[in-house]
Order: structure tokens, then sequence, then C-alpha cells
């Protein structure tokens, strides 16, 4: 498996939450080179791996597919679309970022419109979505004829190699997770595990995580995994609060998740000498592994997340490294539960 090229095939997808079909087409390519046992249940992505039963665990490893966007919500009369936003959006960032729709006439590139320097009488930082404006260049009338209210808006952003292992791109939360699940299956592609387990690409995670409520329910695991990302440290950041980028994935630590989980994965990284962090966190950890945790009578669950600089921006970034040790844990994990 090419990871930098697999990585770059899955950031530049589009998979808005709610609207994820072109990243679950591409996310069930590429899981269709380890296994042929790949099913699509109201949205998510599942396959299965092992022979489950005989006394023997059977492990969900889960990383959400979808990404932050926006949707067309009204157009005035100028022909501007007004927007809402899909998942946590920083509306400050909006202004002069290139967007597409992707609309019943076919995908339309646009920008946020913005107000030249020159001619703004006040503080132009944007901080509510309904001031936010796109630009298409189409009329009115025009754009009614290809564009519906509920059409979903994705950035427009390409994948990049910076200097280093590091690349930058959006959805980088969460397809660099993706990546790393799939690296893990070509790891595990000539190993032996006694387990059984199941890989989850989620749907609608930013939006309440309800693929994962799903998703967690049809597998019915015993111990569940949630690979996401987390803060990774910038010069402004508090250093207690974020991981480090290119230091190795960080393994939850909560009073929400399994300790024996936890203490597990921090094991299996130090017999096999994979970098690791801690993420210690007081209470929910905001991930799939919250759903997880409460699911039928309970799955045994832990966090194990990608460091990631700019998040929920159209220009995230993340280490190859980071990617690789965390495919190359959930594998040795799964080779040794």
């Amino acid at each position: 498996m090419n990871l930098n090229k697999s990585l770059s095939a899955l950031s530049n997808v589009c998979g808005v939450s709610g609207d994820e079909r072109a990243a679950v087409c591409t996310a069930l390519e590429m899981l269709h080179n380890y296994t042929d046992s790949c099913r699509i249940v109201n949205g998510n992505v599942i396959a299965d791996f092992g022979v489950r039963g005989q006394g023997k665990p059977h492990v969900l490893i889960d990383a959400h597919l979808d990404e932050i966007g926006l949707t067309v919500s009204y157009i005035d009369e100028d022909g501007f679309i007004i927007p809402s936003n899909i998942g946590g959006i920083d509306v400050r960032l909006l202004p002069a970022q290139k967007v597409i729709i992707h609309s019943r006439g076919g995908d339309i590139y646009a920008v946020v419109s913005t107000v030249p320097p020159h001619l703004s009488s006040s503080d132009p930082v944007l901080s509510d979505i309904g001031d936010v404006r796109i630009d298409t260049g189409y009329s009115r009338e025009e754009l009614e004829k290809l564009v519906s209210p509920g059409d979903t808006i994705s950035f427009s952003s390409e994948y990049k190699n910076l200097l280093s292992s590091n690349v930058t791109g959006k959805s980088l939360d969460n397809r660099s997770s993706v990546a790393a699940v799939l690296k893990m299956l070509d790891i595990l592609s000539d190993k032996y595990y006694e387990c059984s387990f199941s890989v989850l690409f989620s749907c609608k995670e930013e939006t309440g995580e309800q693929g994962a409520k799903t998703g967690c329910y049809n597998i019915n695991p015993d111990i569940a995994i949630a690979v996401d990302v987390s803060f990774a440290l910038t010069n402004d950041d508090s250093p207690e609060k974020c991981g480090r980028l290119g230091e190795g994935p960080m393994i939850g630590a909560a009073p929400t998740l399994s300790r024996e989980v936890t203490q597990r994965l921090i094991d299996t990284a130090i017999k096999n000498n994979i970098p690791y962090q801690i993420e210690v966190m007081g209470g929910l950890s905001g991930t799939n592994a919250d759903q997880f945790s409460i699911s039928r009578n309970g799955v045994k669950t832990c966090t194990c997340s990608i460091p990631l600089r700019y998040m929920h921006t159209p220009t995230e970034v993340a280490s190859l490294e980071d990617i690789e040790n965390t495919a190359a844990l959930l594998a040795a994990f799964i080779s040794e539960v």
C-alpha cells in the first residue's frame, strides 16, 4: 500500500456529513484489496475479518469517513448563496475560501465572498454563519435551475506534501485515520491473529456520531477502538492540552474509556517499540468512542488518535509517520489481543 497516494485520494474526495457517497465508494474500493466481505449499511462501510466465536474476542476498529462542510440554505435576490454549517465550522476562516457546491446540475465551483480591505470600514472578521455569502457568478434565476436547498458544499483544497513527512489537505479529519486502518490491514495481510475483528468506516460523526451508534449495534463487538484525530501542538497552543506532531499516536485515557484497553494499547506500543503519547480527557472523548462504550450492554472502548494541526480547516496538517505508527500499533494490538 502506498500510504501517501491512498491518503491523497481519500483527502481529495468529497464526503460531507450526510452525503458521504463519493468517500464511501473510494474507501470501499480500497477495502476490497483486503477482503470481499464488505457491505454498506445505512451509510456505514463494514468489513469482517477472521472467524467469530469459539470464545475469542471480537474487536471493532472504527474511523469515521465524513468531513465538515456547508449546505445551501437560501439563494438571495442577487444570486448569492446563504449557507448553513454542517459540523463545527470556524466562520472566521470562510472569507475568500474556494468551495464546491454538489448539485443536481453537477459540481459548481465558487468562492466565499469577502469585502476588500480598501472598502471595509469596520472589523471584517465574520462571526456568524448567517453573514456568509457564496458567489458562483450566476444570477438567482440561473442558479435556481442548478442548485437546491440542502445541496452540500465542500472545501476545494488539494492534498499536498510538505517538508519531512508532513502533508496538508482538507478532511484529514478523519481520512488520515481511514488511511491508517487500511495500512493496518496491509500489515495484517501476512500476519497471524487469533481474534476476529470488523472494520467500520462510519458516517455522520461530525453531526452527532449517528453512524457509530448504528454501526456498533450492528457489529456487536467485545472491544472497540475509535481511530480519530486530536490536537497537535502549534506555536500558540497549550502543551498540556495537545499532542506533538511526529511523536506517534495518542492513546486515550479517560473515565469514560476502558482502563484495561488503554493499558493494553500502551503495553503493545512499548513491546513493539512504537512511539506513542497519552491523551488525558476528563470526561467524554468527543469521538465515536462515546457511542461504542454504551452500545447494547456496553463495550470496552478506547481511542487512538493521530495528531493533527489546524483541525476543521481546509488546510489541516498531519504526519505520515504518525499515520504509519498508528497502523503499526493497531496491527500489533489485533495480533496480540
